[in-house]
C-alpha cells in the first residue's frame, strides 16, 4: 500500500476501444467506477491464471511477451 494507507496509484492508457469495453462490462456488473472495474477484472484475471497473490522472486521481465536475445519463453521450443 501507499504511504497515505489507500493503495498505489497506478496509470494506464487505454485504447478508445479497449475503454468501451470497459465501461460496458462496468455498467452491466453495476460497478460504481471504472477503478473498481479495473481492479475486479485484474483480480478475475489473476485468479483464472491460478495466481492467488503475486510472487516476489518474479521480475517483470519474467512476464514479457518478447524474448531477450538467447534466451527463450516459457513454452517455445
Amino acid at each position: 500500500m501507499g504511504a497515505n494507507g489507500r493503495g498505489e496509484r497506478l496509470q494506464i492508457m487505454l485504447t478508445a476501444g479497449e475503454l468501451e469495453a470497459l465501461d460496458t462490462w462496468r455498467f452491466g456488473a453495476r460497478m460504481p467506477s471504472r477503478a473498481s472495474a479495473i481492479r475486479e477484472l485484474l483480480r478475475r484475471g489473476l485468479t483464472a491464471e491460478g495466481f492467488a497473490a503475486a510472487d516476489p522472486e518474479k521480475k517483470s521481465g519474467d512476464f514479457g511477451i518478447t524474448a531477450r536475445p538467447g534466451s527463450r519463453l516459457p513454452g517455445r521450443r
